[in-house]
């Protein structure tokens, strides 16, 4: 999709992408987006994010979180997650790796870039389980690596040890 006009950098910020994410210019854009916040009856709960482009992971993730009592912010691609991270500010990010338009590596990268979000955990998502691959996820900021197809219990094990205590 060319640029009429100006074109601005992709993220300065998160928080300049969540005010600005209409007005920027790259290519492979689609208006495709799933806005979707489900919430456990506990009013404290942990909020985690899940980000994958596969509707069944980020499905099977949010059962297995919201039987646990976590609220789930949901995210289809890595400018989905950008947008809605400022408004919802997850405990612990669960991170694909293998995603169209921005991957899960530039995605983690850009959320530790963030002063307001160095601290968050962000674990990487992926169906490949090779040394490079957590390597390279350990370089951007990843705090861990689950392969997927994930269990219940390796996700909640997951969260229990890397997600921070929200104020």
């Amino acid at each position: 999709m060319p640029c009429k006009g100006r074109c601005e950098p992709v993220v300065d910020s998160l928080q300049h992408f969540a005010h600005k994410k209409d007005a920027l210019c790259y290519r492979g854009a689609s208006s495709r987006s799933e806005t979707k916040m489900t919430t456990s009856p506990q009013s404290t709960a942990l909020t985690i994010m899940v980000i994958d482009d596969s509707s069944t992971i980020r499905r099977s993730a949010e059962i297995f979180l919201n039987q646990a009592g976590y609220q789930v912010v949901l995210a289809d691609d890595g400018f989905d997650a950008l947008a809605k991270i400022n408004d919802h500010h997850p405990a612990l990010v669960f991170c694909d790796i293998l995603m169209p338009r921005l991957d899960g590596y530039q995605t983690c990268a850009l959320i530790k870039k963030s002063a307001r979000f160095r601290a968050t955990p962000v674990l990487m998502l992926s169906s490949k389980d090779g040394l490079f691959d957590r390597a390279r996820g350990a370089m951007v900021g990843a705090s861990a690596y689950l392969t997927k197809p994930f269990t219940k219990d390796s996700l909640l094990a997951a969260v229990r040890e890397h997600a921070m205590p929200q104020a």
